[in-house]
């Protein structure tokens, strides 16, 4: 195994304590390299995820992010699957603020697939 297959597989997010807890500000991260397996194929999906926080006490460290996102490289999962469980991941460590978590699949079979979650739409849902 490569050092970097080791340091994927063996990654977990890590938070960083937020200096402006009082401020709130929003991050705006893109990992343009997403890939998955399709669960029913194998084919490889290719994607954006796209993650937007207003943090609350922690910020995400971005090594432990793209490391965390790379696991998915070998994973037979769907796009829908995929984006929350990217979030829930996310909201879990970070208890942000607000978070949205976007997955901008790449076409496949003449088909683009775009899977958003927020957590604006877990409030509707709780309200």
């Amino acid at each position: 195994m490569k050092y970097g297959e080791e340091a994927i597989l063996q990654s977990q997010l890590e938070v960083w304590e937020n200096d402006f807890p009082d401020r709130d500000y929003k991050i705006h991260i893109e990992f343009p390299e997403f890939t998955c397996l399709c669960p029913r194929s194998g084919y490889p999906d290719f994607g954006t995820i796209k993650i937007v926080y207003i943090p609350d006490k922690y910020v995400v460290e971005l090594k432990s992010l793209k490391l965390f996102l790379n696991k998915y490289r070998k994973r037979y999962i769907s796009h829908e699957n995929a984006t929350n469980e990217i979030f829930n991941a996310l909201y879990d460590v970070l208890k942000p603020k607000y978070l949205q978590v976007i997955g901008d699949f790449n076409p496949r079979g003449n088909m683009k697939t775009v899977v958003e979650v927020n957590s604006e739409m877990l409030r509707r849902k709780h309200d």
